[in-house]
């Protein structure tokens, strides 16, 4: 068993005196530390660090702060795992809403305390959202999460202190009426075969951008959704789905088949007029005649502009994949077959965004149960 001193350093600070264990020579190795309150706080210290040596899973002192942690993660551990898109996004929630409040204190020395008071913080300097302060609460625990499986501290705290909640909104959709006003308004626009696909598919901006015409079978009335583009720093990027569920082949309604053979045919009387010749299989199906893929912000520049220039319903690019699950659901379509035809990794993620969309009238369960006594 391990064991160590206590010694009186001032009124209410105590210094703690205990054995490392042995470094690789067989060498003593003592360390020192200050804690301040009732003698019964060191020796509550004391106990609590001794024990983790007793059980292999004490960690050696470090001045190394929080700052200077992140600053390592990010730059060789998190790239291991973490796609281009998303790492930027961590960098600049390490940069903005971590590091200017946590940054200076010692990791080590890190207190559940500690994260609770930053939660509160940015909650009451109101220029900040919950979700904001949920994301960065998220890179935080995953950052502290590898500091503890490689020993640099005993815990995660980020895990002890949940983040805030954030209330559940209601996804924005357009109805029946407003998805046909919708259409009509931009027939002729070359957005209109884009937001055909978003409303006739559900599919998300960037596996819309990533589509290639060799994805698109339109005698079967189908598309394979394989792929996802997004925009980085560095360029535009082309990356595979999240899950297997992602990837999927969705059946086509005759008004995008429509929409998508006259934007086939523009593109290639476009072509054939400047000499480009015949279209690749490989070629973007939204892209220039150099086979550039488009840029997933350039689709959301060009539906604000629709938005605003043909007096269009006030919703986001992404509401058009929402209206398609609304869609789905008043149609009486089961939960599993619009999970998997919006590329959702289980239904239960379907029900948790779209549940406020089912009817819950369970008169019928009622029925059911009387018809099942009544055999």
């Amino acid at each position: 068993m391990s064991s160590g001193t206590i010694t009186r350093r001032g009124k209410g600070s105590w210094r703690i005196k205990y054995d490392l264990p042995r470094d690789e020579s067989g060498g003593r190795r003592v360390t020192y530390a200050t804690v301040r309150g009732k003698r019964a706080d060191a020796e509550k210290e004391l106990r609590r660090r001794l024990s983790a040596i007793d059980h292999g899973v004490h960690v050696d002192p470090s001045a190394i702060t929080v700052a200077e942690y992140l600053d390592s993660w990010l730059a060789d551990v998190a790239p291991q795992s973490v796609a281009p898109k998303s790492l930027e996004r961590y960098r600049g929630l390490a940069r903005n809403q971590i590091k200017p409040h946590l940054g200076k204190i010692q990791l080590q020395k890190l207190r559940p305390a500690d994260v609770a008071a930053w939660h509160q913080y940015l909650i009451n300097a109101g220029n900040v959202s919950k979700h904001t302060i949920r994301h960065a609460h998220g890179v935080l625990r995953t950052a502290l999460s590898h500091a503890a499986a490689v020993e640099i501290v005993e815990r995660n705290v980020a895990s002890i202190i949940k983040p805030p909640k954030v209330e559940q909104t209601k996804a924005a959709i357009l109805t029946d009426g407003q998805i046909a006003d919708t259409l009509a308004k931009i027939e002729g626009l070359s957005l209109y075969p884009i937001v055909a696909l978003a409303i006739g598919t559900g599919a998300r901006r960037g596996e819309i951008a990533a589509l290639r015409w060799s994805d698109i079978d339109l005698d079967a009335a189908t598309v394979r959704i394989e792929r996802s583009l997004e925009q980085t720093a560095a360029g535009l990027r082309v990356k595979d789905p999240k899950t297997k569920a992602g990837r999927r082949t969705v059946s086509l309604p005759k008004f995008t088949v429509e929409a998508i053979s006259v934007h086939r045919r523009q593109q290639l009387e476009l072509r054939l007029t400047v000499g480009a010749g015949q279209m690749p299989g490989d070629a973007p199906v939204f892209g220039n005649l150099e086979g550039e893929w488009p840029s997933p912000s350039s689709i959301t520049d060009r539906w604000r502009d629709a938005v605003k220039n043909r007096k269009l319903p006030k919703v986001t690019f992404h509401a058009l994949r929402h209206s398609h699950a609304s869609a789905l659901i008043a149609a009486g379509l089961d939960i599993v077959s619009i999970s998997t035809r919006l590329g959702h990794a289980s239904p239960a993620l379907t029900l948790g965004v779209y549940s406020h969309l089912f009817n819950n009238d369970d008169s019928k369960a009622a029925d059911a149960i009387d018809n099942a006594l009544a055999k």
